[in-house]
């Protein structure tokens, strides 16, 4: 039986697992630990507005109360102007908004809609000053139910929602194509979803905090697939990596890379069953071959440094 300081089993020359979270350099197979997975796009690129709408119609809570107290005289679809510069055209009720109107803020933001005491409450559209849209339903002067966010004409949200945050299942959008689908809770991926990249890679599991954690499948665009755990959106943990050609480790990986037991396979029969640290055989392995006219039966135990 042979024994070797380090061996690592061609190892070199295998694609490496894929990093969810990063945009980086295409890898090379000189570049076994460097990351060939598509970009991931950042949640929060859809939220830059989310949970604003709320803040503008507290600006004429205390006028409105003044009003409601003191039965103002109002017209329906005469032109209001309040205190704070913001105009309401639509229909009242004994002083109070109610019914369908309009209301404009001086930075050019509006709600047009269902009132309900004078609360935006029923169907309506929120457009901020910047050009994001809100069309869906309203409670309390916040979007709760169903509707659809439009981000700057390029990223959409459409799914459930409650006090102005994602909230249950919806499908957000990119606009360069990458796709999400799943649920959300309080604004933030959470629980089970599915994640579509523009070159048809595909990841469908566990999310946490916007971020790929827990157990899940990533199925690349070239064949590749990983079936395990994952942790801020990185492979961490006990999993198994397939390579279209037939390769294979399984075992357990940290930050993305081979790290603790694990056992390679390659698709001559050869395998690689042993340690491994920073995706490197490292500390006790075992190396079996298909030469069997070696006399050892074709195996190679080592140590690797």
């Amino acid at each position: 039986m042979g024994q070797k300081n380090c061996c690592q089993c061609d190892e070199h020359t295998e694609s490496n697992e894929a990093t969810i979270h990063r945009s980086l350099p295409a890898m090379t197979d000189e570049d076994p630990d460097e990351s060939s997975a598509p970009k991931f796009v950042e949640a929060a690129e859809a939220n830059n507005q989310l949970g604003k709408e709320s803040s503008y119609f507290d600006r004429e809570r205390a006028q409105l109360s003044e009003m409601q107290a003191g039965a103002a005289s109002v017209r329906d679809g005469e032109p209001f102007t309040f205190r704070s510069g913001a105009v309401y055209k639509g229909q009242w009720k004994n002083g109070v908004r109610e019914g369908i109107g309009k209301q404009t803020w001086p930075d050019g933001a509006s709600y047009f809609g269902q009132w309900v005491a004078n609360k935006a409450q029923g169907m309506g559209r929120f457009l901020h000053s910047d050009g994001d849209i809100y069309i869906g339903q309203w409670q309390d002067n916040m979007a709760s139910g169903c509707g659809k966010y439009y981000h700057k004409g390029s990223t959409t949200y459409e799914g459930s929602w409650k006090k102005d945050m994602q909230d249950g299942f919806g499908v957000e959008t990119w606009g360069e194509g990458a796709r999400y689908e799943g649920s959300f809770k309080e604004g933030q991926k959470e629980g089970f979803g599915i994640y579509y990249w523009t070159d048809g890679s595909k990841y469908e599991g566990a999310w946490r905090d916007n971020v790929i954690d827990g157990a899940g499948l990533y199925v690349a665009s070239d064949g590749r697939t990983f079936k395990g755990q994952w942790s801020d959106s990185m492979i961490h943990g006990v999993g198994k990596y397939d390579w279209p050609g037939g390769r294979q480790y399984a075992g357990e990986y940290v930050s993305d890379q081979k790290h603790g037991f694990g056992v390679f396979r390659w698709p001559d029969g050869r395998t690689y069953e042993g340690y491994w640290k920073d995706g490197k055989q490292h500390g006790l392995g075992q190396y079996t071959t298909t030469d069997r006219a070696r006399g050892d039966g074709g195996v190679v135990r080592f140590r690797c440094s």
